[in-house]
Parts: C-alpha cells; sequence; structure tokens
C-alpha cells in the first residue's frame, strides 16, 4: 500500500510531529507509514484522512499485489 501523506502534509503546512500529536501516535510512526515501512490500522488510516479532509482512499492507495 503507498500513501501521500507526505504530500498532504505539505499541503497544510504540518510537521510529521504536528500529524502524530493529532492522530495519537509517534512522529516516527508518521515516519515509518509515508516511508511505506508499515501500514497503519483502519483506525489510524482513518484518523489520518480525516486530518487531511480526504476520503481514505485519497490518502491511502493500494498497490498492485496488495
Amino acid at each position: 500500500m503507498k500513501n501521500n501523506i507526505r504530500v498532504e502534509r505539505a499541503i497544510k503546512n504540518i510537521s510529521q510531529g504536528d500529524l502524530a500529536g493529532q492522530v495519537g501516535v509517534s512522529r516516527q510512526t508518521i515516519n515509518s507509514i509515508e516511508s511505506n515501512k508499515y501500514v497503519p490500522s483502519t483506525v489510524l488510516a482513518l484518523k489520518i484522512s480525516r486530518v487531511f479532509g480526504k476520503a481514505l482512499e485519497e490518502v491511502f492507495m493500494l498497490e498492485e499485489g496488495d
């Protein structure tokens, strides 16, 4: 699964730490998700999407083989 969290953060001008605080995880967790090293839970993915005011599918995309 890929995501465009980095792009969405840039649009809203928020840091990884800011996003992490808003969704209740560490900055390192956000970094791992952005780097595609960690797949977030459904609840966390929904929280992240809500921060950006976007549908889940606009922030997280399945890749072929997922």
